[in-house]
């Protein structure tokens, strides 16, 4: 009775833990760049005494994400810029670390200062800074250039580029925040080094590559699995309860 208890009881933890991941990439859906979280499980035998498997408990595997393309929309607009394939941009999260996103809706605040989600994007040489009164141009390769500055208003000038990265797989990890990091051989976060092979697309936007009726048939799926779980926690409580009237009796 105890085995199934335990069983049941770490299956319904680890389902809730699931349901909440669905939950997440379901609300992030029409999010701009978002990659979907990914939550698997295993059973994992638990080992008593003279290492003889007693128990089996589930538990989460490596988490990781889908880093599949979403769909590229064409919405015009100069300053929004998806990713061509594989790559990220990088930008600085708020503790000062170099992170990546594939979110491309950049825009520019009140100091010049170029940012996506109010991140400073980052370019060749640090967080990108751009003249307020010029019209800005972005090439495939994400040099960035302006036409209204200068002694010449009509002229092109190119005023930075942005800092294109394409990892290996498995080499990111997702944080707190919902950017990518890459972790560095003492465990801290360290910066991947610029690739001139990552292009990408002006005047688009990536959406988001969740899928919501799958993730919809995924919510539902789980939902059903935790109310099985919880239905064997409570039989298994109902006929330990059994047990020990009849043991009463019988004593």
């Amino acid at each position: 009775m105890d085995r199934m208890l335990y069983t049941a009881m770490s299956g319904a933890r680890q389902t809730m833990e699931q349901q909440s991941v669905v939950s997440h990439n379901l609300a992030n859906a029409s999010t701009t760049g978002f990659r979907a979280q990914l939550h698997a499980m295993r059973a994992v035998p638990v080992e008593g005494e003279a290492r003889l498997d007693t128990r089996v408990s589930t538990a989460a595997s490596t988490p990781g994400a889908d880093f599949s393309p979403g769909a590229i929309t064409r919405t015009g607009r100069t300053l929004d810029v998806a990713i061509d394939g594989d790559g990220f941009f990088a930008v600085e999260s708020d503790d000062g670390s170099e992170a990546y996103t594939r979110r491309g809706d950049l825009q520019v605040d009140g100091n010049g200062l170029l940012t996506s989600v109010g991140r400073p994007v980052i370019g060749e040489g640090g967080p990108i800074q751009v003249p307020l009164e010029a019209e800005l141009f972005l090439g495939a390769d994400g040099t960035i250039s302006a036409i209204g500055m200068g002694q010449d208003p009509d002229a092109l000038a190119e005023i930075g580029r942005l800092k294109l990265v394409e990892p290996q797989p498995g080499e990111l990890t997702r944080g707190g925040d919902g950017l990518f990091r890459f972790i560095g051989e003492n465990g801290e976060p360290a910066a991947l080094a610029a690739s001139d092979q990552v292009r990408v697309v002006s005047g688009a936007l990536e959406g988001s590559n969740v899928n919501p009726v799958e993730s919809m048939v995924a919510m539902i799926d789980v939902a059903r699995r935790y109310e099985l779980q919880t239905k064997m926690i409570s039989t298994a409580d109902e006929n330990a309860q059994k047990a020990n009237s009849l043991l009463s009796l019988n004593g």
